[in-house]
């Protein structure tokens, strides 16, 4: 480290916003020894205000990193670098003393179940990263609540970073300022680190004005100090560190001390045309209309589908034993390409207000395009690429890049629950695992969705998972199975999907209540016949829908078996080696 850098360490920036005087001690020497550590030119301690929100807006017009959309109320556009455009699993390691912390120890190969990282070679990394980082710039102390403020099922932490785009999509994402650091008095919080890496004067120029860092780009988790270090990424998946990093990765490691669930799942209600209600949560892989079923219009009379969250669920059975699920989160982080309003309407009601748009592509009239936006251009409005590059159909790339997001207030959508932010949560009836398999059922690898997400262990994440079943008076949720993407021999979907899928909650929620009809398969109960609602459905065939292939469920197994045996390795749990023996002897049978 040069002498003046090692000099300069020990001077505190000076406070320009808020009062280092007012926080707990443990708050005030996270904020002062990584104050002197990365040299920002001054300190911002974020209030979560209005005023402050327009400032800093007004601070990245100023600076090129976003642009107003000015065909819509209060909306912007950020492109990135193209080199900063989502999540990098590659760089995204947990550190624990031990790899199987964090992984399962695999029978060959690498692990396909995370990434961990020594804590030696954590330290020459961070070493070599951090000091002086934010020179030049502003470090925005952003106190945010995952939950609702004061919840007993929120947490709270505090993200230091220096990308204003940071704070502003926090205070979507998040509760976010004052009111969080009131409820943390001297309570416990998540340290969260975050710099673009590009200090100022800068050595290179920017692209896009967005500052990045690709080459020593480094998320990094340290549940056993309840920190998350994140360097060198602008996007939102590597920056907005109370997103996956926390509620995922480090909340899943708290959950599983703490007794409960941190899950990457949707939760729904849906009431009955009598009146009553129940509440889902629902676990599926990217690109397989979890934010569509989130928000879904029922297409049956009378039913009705309100969201509670459409991304992560926080779940713990209380004093009752009852199942009981928060959105940790305050906004919709959704991918923009493919969102419509034949797909969702409710999302295209939610996002052209008080929205951050990155990578999507711009209209000249001042509004936004992606691919399958399923809207035709008005006569003489040119598009402008998510590179920045006039735009047409003929062009053969994309305008919109593929990951590209809306970042939009949950609030503003029209079918939100109306106890989306009850302190307690919603009573879980059930839980919905689903993927997209065009053969078969649902990619077993993967069935919570959790895989680039585990903050420890997956074999003893399953552990936990079976552990619950032993909560004292725990009300079990009834668990269901689907796959909306399965095809024929000529290629077409076998089910129509999007609002018809509510014939299917219809059938689970009168399965809950014992009133709908199922007979048992080698793979789990399904239908009977009669049991799903198809009325005003036409060219559905049921026999085919519900097809079960002996020669596809043999490879089906053995390919689970295999993934187990080399994967999870001695950490798989003897329950689920004999759920799947008992699968295998039955599939044998068909």
């Amino acid at each position: 480290m040069p002498p003046q850098l090692k000099a300069e360490m020990n001077v505190m920036p000076k406070v320009v916003q808020g009062d280092l005087e007012s926080l707990s001690p443990e708050a005030r020497d996270f904020i002062e020894t990584n104050a002197k550590l990365c040299q920002p030119e001054c300190i911002h301690i974020c209030d979560g205000s209005e005023e402050e929100n327009k400032k800093l807006l007004d601070i990245m017009v100023e600076q090129g990193m976003i642009k107003k959309l000015n065909k819509y109320e209060n909306c912007w556009l950020a492109l990135t670098d193209p080199r900063d455009v989502a999540r990098i699993e590659s760089k995204t390691v947990i550190i624990t003393q031990e790899q199987r912390d964090t992984t399962p120890i695999p029978k060959s190969g690498t692990s396909q179940l995370g990434r961990w990282m020594s804590e030696e070679d954590f330290e020459k990394a961070f070493n070599t990263r951090f000091p002086g980082c934010m020179q030049g710039r502003t470090m925005y102390v952003i106190p945010f609540s995952m939950g609702p403020i004061g919840s007993p099922l929120s947490k709270i932490g505090i993200e230091l970073t220096d990308s204003p785009y940071v704070v502003a999509s926090m205070r979507i994402m998040t509760r976010m300022g004052t009111d969080v650091l009131k409820a943390l008095g001297n309570g416990e919080f998540v340290k969260c680190l975050h710099s673009v890496g590009c200090p100022l004067p800068l050595k290179e120029p920017l692209v896009n004005n967005w500052p990045c860092n690709p080459e020593l780009t480094l998320i990094a988790h340290l549940p056993d100090r309840r920190e998350i270090i994140s360097f060198g990424s602008g996007y939102g998946g590597n920056s907005l560190l109370g997103k996956k990093c926390f509620a995922l990765r480090i909340a899943s490691r708290l959950a599983k001390e703490e007794g409960w669930l941190a899950e990457h799942m949707l939760i729904l209600g849906i009431t009955n045309p009598e009146g009553k209600k129940k509440y889902f949560a629902a676990a599926f892989p990217s690109a397989c209309g979890k934010t569509n079923l989130a928000m879904m219009n029922p297409s049956l009379p009378g039913w009705k589908i309100e969201c509670v969250g459409d991304d992560i669920a926080w779940m713990k059975f209380d004093e009752q034993g009852n199942l009981r699920a928060i959105n940790p989160e305050n906004g919709f982080f959704g991918v923009a390409p493919g969102t419509s309003v034949k797909t969702n309407p409710n999302a295209i009601k939610t996002i052209f207000k008080n929205t951050i748009f990155t990578n999507v592509a711009e209209t000249s009239d001042g509004g936004v395009y992606w691919e399958g936006i399923d809207e035709p251009l008005p006569a003489g409005v040119t598009v402008t690429s998510w590179k920045n590059k006039d735009w047409t159909p003929d062009n053969g790339e994309p305008c919109a890049h593929p990951n590209s997001r809306f970042c939009s207030p949950a609030r503003q959508c029209p079918i939100m629950d109306p106890a989306w932010e009850s302190p307690e949560g919603v009573p879980i009836e059930g839980i919905i695992f689903g993927g997209r398999r065009p053969a078969g059922k649902i990619i077993m690898h993967d069935p919570f969705a959790m895989r680039p997400f585990f903050g420890y262990n997956f074999g003893k994440y399953l552990a936990h998972w079976l552990s619950m079943a032993h909560r004292p008076a725990a009300k079990l949720p009834r668990i269901f199975h689907v796959n909306w993407f399965r095809k024929d021999s000529q290629g077409k979907f076998l089910w129509p999907g999007f609002g018809e899928n509510s014939r299917v909650l219809e059938w689970m929620f009168n399965r809950i209540e014992g009133k709908a009809s199922a007979k048992p398969t080698a793979i789990g109960y399904i239908p009977t016949d009669a049991a799903l609602n198809l009325k005003g459905l036409e060219d559905v065939n049921l026999t085919e829908l519900f097809d079960i292939s002996k020669e596809f469920w043999e490879k089906e197994v053995e390919e689970i078996k295999q993934y187990f045996e080399v994967q999870v390795n001695a950490d798989l749990p003897y329950e689920i080696e004999r759920e799947l023996l008992a699968l295998e002897m039955r599939i044998k049978q068909l």
